[in-house]
């Protein structure tokens, strides 16, 4: 491929040529033997062979043509013509311009050097398989100054010939020694010839310079003599204009030089400059007494901050020291409570367990239970195949929807769907899923109908929720959720498991306490059976209600004594005289205005009858 670039702009001249207006190089003719330019004898003359120029000066400078006799007995020999290779078969021509291409094609790069620098300035891509390279422009005016002002480069030339890369071309270019040539077309380049491509045009050093013929352009008209004459004449004007100025600006500087400064300006200008920097001074000095008192204030606060922290600490030791030394008898105590609140699950789901018994159907299906008497299928009721009656079904369901209730407060595991406790007619509430309809309670019975079949099934699913809620809070495992009284008979059997023995119920749950005159006859047993397990101490009331208590056994006790004649215990003859029944003793009837407390366990209510 050849490049043809015409050059727009004035030639460089040789002294101004430099290595920032190199842009390419080009390869011409690549050949690994490089011919001489002189024939053989030549250069034998000129290396001066003595032998040689005798026999040239005695050998006959004519010689006689044969006849055609002559020429015709001579030996012919086969002419050498290079349409010998017409006859051959393909892959002989083939091997034959396989190995001229070999002979002279190549893969080629080359790399600039410069004096002063180890390492090359521009290495150029590799040129494949080809006689004549054009490789890519660079740009090297952006390099080091000691590169782009150089005028002297060193260009070496790398081939690859069987697979070895070796220095084919290492020439030293001066740029100020090229010759313009202008363009790469209508030129005979000699072999490996390198070829230089600047920002003016073409170069090389193996051909001769060509100058470039002048442009041909239009004709300008030029001015006549006159017009040059008045040219001249202004431009002599001009000149004495300036150097008249320049005359008088020397004396006005002479005449300024000779005059005494005035000093009162620049002494002002002192004096602004150092007001300025008092008042600079000054104002940094109140904004450093602002922070010195800012900080000082904070210094003081943090005085009072550490005393009242290490006050707060001492306290905290002291608390620390007394809790430590109470730590093991709370940990007791809590873990006495624990268990005391383990036992008193136990007992109150044994209970629950006997006020509301879960049995098997006898002669029913696998799983099938009854709470109190009353069947409950496991699985959704429907009207049509079940044998349970509504009244049947509403009951029992309305035993789970109680025992669960009460199962949410003795475990302390709020169920997410509250129940209404009405018996038979309970319902359950839905405040959670997002649901269509506006009533989010849902009944646990049968009223007719397909809407309250559905409502009465979702109502019943949200019980068995309830129920598993309860479940997993104890760690139990519901593996299908509509085997209602299976899983709560489950969870009841967990909750009262254990091996050490129930507690047991703290006795006077409820008490009547009562104070004034009491009338006629009352039992001792009675007494006794309702203060068997103490009073609780912590109120007036039970300390007034226990004296009254005590006398009126000691007044029971003295009306026996004084009808057997001293000792109660023995009746008419000496004979033992039998207790009186219970029921033979009056109770004496309340007065009006009695005041009766009834105690719970935490709660006392005062009434009066």
């Amino acid at each position: 491929m050849s490049f043809s670039r015409e050059s727009t702009r004035p030639l460089l001249t040789p002294q101004n040529r430099r290595l920032r207006h190199l842009h390419g190089i080009y390869l011409r003719n690549l050949a690994f033997e490089r011919h001489p330019l002189k024939t053989t004898d030549d250069a034998d003359l000129s290396r001066g062979s003595p032998n040689k120029l005798d026999a040239l000066k005695h050998a006959p400078q004519l010689h006689h043509s044969a006849s055609s006799d002559t020429l015709s007995h001579r030996p012919s020999k086969p002419r050498r013509r290079s349409t010998n290779l017409a006859n051959k078969s393909p892959v002989t021509r083939q091997k034959h311009l396989e190995l001229a291409i070999d002979s002279r094609a190549a893969d080629v790069f080359f790399s600039l050097h410069v004096q002063g620098v180890d390492d090359p300035i521009y290495i150029s891509e590799v040129g494949t398989r080809s006689t004549n390279f054009d490789f890519s422009f660079f740009e090297l005016s952006q390099a080091d100054p000691q590169i782009s002002r150089s005028s002297q480069v060193v260009v070496k030339v790398w081939a690859q010939r069987r697979g070895e890369w070796l220095l084919l071309v290492e020439e030293s270019v001066d740029l100020r020694q090229l010759n313009f040539i202008g363009t790469l077309i209508n030129h005979q380049f000699p072999p490996n010839c390198l070829v230089f491509h600047l920002i003016d045009g073409v170069y090389t050093l193996e051909l001769p310079s060509r100058v470039p013929e002048p442009k041909k352009g239009p004709t300008l008209p030029s001015s006549s003599y006159n017009a040059l004459m008045k040219l001249s004449n202004l431009e002599a004007s001009i000149q004495d204009a300036l150097a008249t100025c320049e005359s008088v600006t020397g004396q006005i500087t002479t005449a300024l030089e000779q005059i005494p400064p005035d000093a009162v300006p620049e002494e002002e200008a002192k004096v602004k400059l150092v007001n300025k920097a008092l008042a600079t001074q000054q104002r940094k000095m109140r904004a450093a007494e602002a922070r010195r008192d800012q900080l000082m204030a904070s210094i003081d606060a943090r005085r009072i901050a550490i005393i009242e922290g290490r006050a707060a600490q001492e306290n905290v030791a002291q608390d620390v020291e007394h809790a430590s030394a109470k730590l093991p008898a709370s940990r007791d105590a809590i873990s006495l409570t624990e268990d005391l609140i383990r036992g008193q699950r136990r007992r109150i789901c044994e209970d629950l367990t006997h006020v509301f018994p879960i049995t098997p159907i006898p002669s029913g299906a696998p799983l099938a239970f009854q709470i109190c008497g009353l069947p409950l299928p496991n699985t959704n009721y429907d009207p049509t195949s079940s044998t349970a009656s509504e009244d049947a079904l509403s009951a029992a369901l309305g035993y789970v929807a109680q025992l669960t209730n009460l199962l949410q407060f003795y475990l302390s595991v709020p169920i997410p769907y509250p129940i209404c406790l009405y018996g038979s007619r309970s319902s359950i509430r839905d405040d959670i899923s997002q649901i269509a309809d506006t009533q989010r309670s849902f009944p646990l019975f049968l009223r007719g109908g397909a809407t309250a079949q559905y409502r009465f099934e979702y109502g019943w699913f949200l019980l068995n929720k309830d129920i598993e809620a309860l479940c997993v809070s104890t760690g139990l495992k519901v593996v299908d959720i509509r085997h209602t009284l299976p899983n709560l008979k489950y969870l009841l059997y967990v909750c009262s498991a254990g091996t050490d023995e129930l507690p047991e119920r703290k006795r006077g749950g409820i008490r009547g306490l009562f104070a004034g005159k009491l009338k006629g006859r009352m039992s001792v047993d009675d007494m006794g059976g309702s203060s068997a397990g103490g009073s609780r101490r912590g109120s007036t009331e039970s300390d007034a209600a226990t004296k009254q208590r005590e006398e009126l056994r000691k007044a029971l006790d003295g009306g026996q004594r004084g009808g057997t004649g001293g000792d109660g215990n023995l009746g008419v003859g000496g004979t033992p005289k039998r207790a009186p029944s219970p029921r033979s003793v009056e109770v004496p009837p309340y007065e009006e205005g009695l005041r009766v407390t009834l105690r719970t366990k935490g709660l006392r209510e005062n009434m009066v009858q």
